[in-house]
């Protein structure tokens, strides 16, 4: 059996018959049925088509949606993990300053530089530009921290694995026992700090430690050296001074007589002159300082290897008096 294919078929109402009549459009109306059928079917193809766009990801747009969302993850996780590793290396930096460097008495590093950032304020400009930036520059600037405060401290600890290497003989050069025979105690005289000047009688800050003896008892090198000074100095007197390398140096002042000379190699215990009251002195005593790396220590705290723990803690009681020096 075979269908027919048939025209549309029109009717219109006339309300003078109360019938529907059928008509006949023209060529010109069925044109424009034709063209709005097409208008409106182009319309919404065309807002299914933004609809999609707008709220329906495409296979790649998800696939990137994922990646992103992974990535981000990443870095989140990357964050907290160079947190740690800095928490860490902090620790590390504490250690070796309060205790390796103390142990070698190594000059510490300063916070300034271990700490220190980066020159530029452009340096993360170009990550501005990324998704979620302020994630991406802090990682990015943790990442910069670690990797400069751990080369930092890789070069501290090589320095303090060449100091091990020499510590026996840095342990020979470390001024560490008394300038003068002085078992009982009894010629320590002034220490280090502020004291009473005993010619212009006002305070002043003294650099080193008074023992009162006879001119012409034994001073004895504190620690092996070589003499780079031995002459009249203003206020010293009669002066020599040692360089014990690894930035220790000792002064021995007042002196009557020279025992050494200039560039001569010294050791420990050795007599390197006698005592005397020359320069700027109130009575027959030794003057006798300690620098480290060009500045001032208390000398007191470098006679570990010549007195017993009661010594030691009774030197440091009669150093801490504050009364008048003999120079």
């Amino acid at each position: 059996m075979k269908l027919l294919k048939t025209r549309k078929t029109y009717y219109l109402y006339n309300p003078n018959t109360l019938n529907y009549e059928r008509i006949y459009p023209s060529a010109k109306d069925r044109f424009f049925i034709i063209l709005k059928h097409l208008s409106t079917g182009v319309v919404f193809g065309i807002a299914t088509f933004l609809i999609m766009m707008n709220f329906i990801d495409s296979p790649m747009e998800s696939q990137l949606r994922k990646e992103n969302k992974l990535l981000q993850t990443q870095y989140e996780v990357l964050s907290l993990r160079l947190t740690t590793a800095l928490d860490v290396l902090d620790d590390i930096q504490q250690r070796d300053e309060n205790l390796y460097r103390a142990i070698f008495q190594a000059e510490g590093i300063p916070s300034s530089i271990r700490k220190s950032g980066f020159g530029g304020s452009n340096r993360y400009e170009h990550l501005l530009s990324l998704s979620n930036p302020e994630l991406v520059v802090s990682t990015t600037q943790k990442m910069d921290m670690l990797s400069k405060q751990l080369y930092i401290q890789s070069n501290s600890l090589e320095e303090l694995i060449r100091m091990g290497k020499t510590q026996e003989e840095r342990l020979k050069c470390i001024p560490a026992i008394q300038p003068i025979s002085n078992k009982d105690l009894t010629r320590t005289a002034s220490g280090y700090g502020m004291r009473m000047d005993p010619i212009y009688r006002t305070p002043r800050f003294h650099s080193g430690m008074d023992f009162s003896a006879k001119t012409g008892t034994d001073v004895y090198a504190t620690g092996n050296g070589r003499i780079t000074f031995a002459g009249w100095r203003q206020e010293y007197g009669n002066c020599i001074m040692i360089d014990h390398g690894f930035g220790y140096q000792t002064l021995y002042g007042h002196l009557s007589k020279f025992k050494v000379r200039v560039g001569q190699k010294v050791t420990r215990g050795e007599v390197i002159g006698l005592v005397g009251n020359t320069g700027k002195s109130t009575g027959s005593h030794l003057h006798y300082e300690v620098l480290v790396r060009g500045r001032h220590d208390n000398p007191a705290k470098y006679y570990f290897m010549d007195l017993t723990p009661e010594e030691y803690d009774r030197m440091i009681q009669l150093a801490e008096n504050h009364g008048q020096v003999m120079d």
